[in-house]
């Protein structure tokens, strides 16, 4: 059984329709609108006079575009752009909204990554918002608060909790970029906050599947959960519909937009979190917090073909994951093929097999361990491919040894993507990772701190050892497509694991297939879960105990076909349908024709977002 299989069955993951109760004295009469299954048994999509019939139109607009998990952000973000913001502006207010509408998904609690386009110098810039573990804390000292037999750092409470780096970077990206002041930018999440917004659909699962995490956790973990229960689950888990209000946030986010960047970092609400988190048992001290900072990073980016390239941030993210993924697969035409083929989602398997072994062996925080030089060059990516049996699924595959070559050229998460009439695109995404965090809220403050420390490994010999005052390995990555070396779109995929081989998925269906924006993200995806992780213990290393499931699990969704799903079992695949969307990502998009300068936008069905334009 996969890793994800394990969730699933937990009910951690998510959870199937509940059961109707039958009321008393007699049998209940069924309902055909008991449960979505049941309700759309019988019936398939409505035709289309354009496109798949499976997708929807994407949005197109001539003087800016926003594209979010959550309509009230899109329409915070245009608002922001009416007033004369820039695209940073407004992706900062979306986002600050977000950490509201959707705090199963992200927060000021977790951390941040961006790529902006600016018009002005024809550049890609990165910046990397991650936090850092306490300064004064050692590995050593972190294993016996851990106990003796602790095989990794727990989701919640305490110990996961990394600094929160997403305000510092939404004042970073402001310096630079911002034309609003920062009190205008928050003042539509502030006001939500106060009044109150209406719980949709997806995101009112995700709290009930948060909340039934944290339950289940509290079994065998003692973490202090009545700050947040308060905050989110006061009267349960909010169905849709419901009006959600948050005072606490909309005080916090008061303090920032007044006092700036320092109120988070140096000022009162870093005293709260502090003394907070100490009391906990965190090591982290106000010189932890006032120390931070995001960094501007360079963006690598690789050949696909046709000119078209897709463009990462380097470690601590996975970012590179896709993009050695998309050097593998550009050595094999997957277009001689129909998109639902088991040859494509087996080379596309295989690929990311292949390019996840060197995640878990290299990818780190490059102030303590830089990636291998070699690790996106072209020749790299031809000797991995070769590694790839086109007839049967690899058992096992190891990471590979990219000192060997040389670099050829450059090389639980809200997802969110705006773009001005400058021409200035934002790619940002932003978590606070697992199960809407570690659980713990500081007192009146109305965010939860991210458990992003979770994905430190535990060996003193690997990369991403846990070290006092190191960002662990990220899972969060925007994401650009180049056309002909001009940027052309901006995207990303949320979703764990599920993010390199989503983008890689995406780029595939537009340039293999001729996708338009929405549909490549609407079409039917795989999830490949499983193999060695960054958590792990070096292979072969004395603290190498966990037994690898190194073949995994891969999951598709209903639109793959049967007779795929038959095929890629017979080539040695473990397969599983999974029908939920959920383990599967949420995807935006945003599109810029170089020649009109006009926008095109794309939201996806798997989450309750928007794209919308002016």
């Amino acid at each position: 059984m996969g890793r994800i299989s394990k969730i699933l069955a937990a009910g951690i993951l998510l959870a199937g329709p509940a059961l109707a109760q039958e009321p008393q004295g007699g049998a209940r009469k069924a309902s055909v609108a008991d449960t979505t299954a049941e309700a759309t048994q019988g019936i398939g999509p409505g035709a289309r006079p354009v496109g798949a019939p499976w997708s929807r139109s994407p949005v197109v607009a001539m003087h800016g575009m926003a594209a979010t998990a959550q309509p009230l952000a899109t329409q915070a973000a245009l608002d922001i752009l009416k007033a004369g913001g820039s695209a940073v502006d407004a992706v900062i207010a979306a986002n600050a909204v977000l950490g509201l509408t959707e705090p199963t998904g992200n927060g000021i609690g977790g951390d941040l990554f961006a790529i902006v386009y600016d018009p002005a110098t024809g550049t890609l810039q990165g910046i990397n918002g991650s936090g850092r573990s306490p300064s004064g804390q050692t590995l050593d000292q972190l294993r016996a608060k851990l106990g003796p037999d602790a095989a990794g750092i727990p989701s919640v409470g305490p110990l996961p909790i990394t600094v929160p780096g997403t305000v510092d970077a939404w004042f970073t990206l402001h310096e630079r970029y911002g034309k609003l002041a920062m009190a205008r930018n928050l003042a539509p999440a502030i006001r939500y906050a106060r009044e109150g917004h209406a719980i949709p659909p997806v995101i009112a699962m995700y709290l009930g599947r948060g909340l039934r995490g944290f339950e289940n956790r509290l079994e065998t973990i003692d973490f202090a959960f009545d700050n947040a229960r308060k905050t989110y689950f006061a009267n349960g888990a909010p169905k849709p519909g419901d009006v959600f209000r948050n005072p606490d946030l909309a005080d916090t986010l008061e303090r920032i937009a007044k006092n700036g960047r320092d109120e988070f970092y140096e000022g009162e609400t870093a005293r709260i979190m502090v003394d907070y988190l100490r009391r906990q048992g965190s090591a982290f001290t106000l010189e932890d917090f006032a120390g931070h900072h995001s960094e501007w990073v360079d963006v690598s980016c690789v050949a696909y073909r046709r000119g078209y390239e897709l463009c990462e941030l380097p470690p601590n993210g996975q970012g590179f994951a896709a993009l050695q993924m998309v050097n593998i697969l550009r050595n094999v035409d997957l277009s001689q093929w129909e998109r639902g083929s088991p040859e494509v989602l087996h080379y596309i398997t295989e690929a990311k097999r292949l390019a996840f072994e060197d995640v878990a062996r290299f990818y780190a925080d490059p102030d303590f361990a830089e990636a291998p030089e070699g690790l996106l060059s072209a020749q790299y990516g031809r000797a991995r491919f070769a590694e790839i049996d086109p007839d049967r699924a690899t058992p096992a595959f190891a990471a590979g040894t990219p000192d060997a070559v040389k670099l050829e050229g450059p090389g639980d998460t809200t997802y969110l993507t705006v773009a001005d009439g400058n021409g200035m695109m934002v790619s940002l995404i932003q978590s606070n990772y697992r199960g809407m965090g570690s659980g713990l809220v500081a007192d009146g403050l109305g965010f939860m701190f991210q458990d992003r420390g979770e994905l430190f490994s535990l060996d003193p010999a690997h990369p991403n050892a846990y070290a006092p005052g190191k960002r662990p390995f990220h899972t969060i990555i925007p994401a650009f497509i180049k056309k002909d070396g001009k940027p052309f779109i901006s995207f990303g995929l949320m979703g764990g694991g599920m993010q390199p081989q989503g983008h890689v998925q995406i780029l595939v269906n537009l340039v293999d297939y001729g996708m338009n924006l929405q549909e490549a993200g609407d079409a039917a995806r795989l999830m490949h879960d499983g193999g060695r992780q960054p958590t792990d213990a070096l292979a072969g290393s004395a603290a190498d105990t966990r037994e690898i499931d190194d073949l995994g699990t891969l999951y598709v969704e209903p639109g793959v076909p049967a007779a795929t799903v038959e095929k890629l079992r017979a080539m040695g695949h473990r397969v599983e349908v999974e029908n939920t969307g959920i383990p599967f990502g949420g995807y935006q998009a945003i599109a810029r024709d170089p020649q009109t300068g006009v926008y095109t936008g794309a939201t996806e069905m798997r989450k309750d977002g928007q794209a919308s334009g002016y």
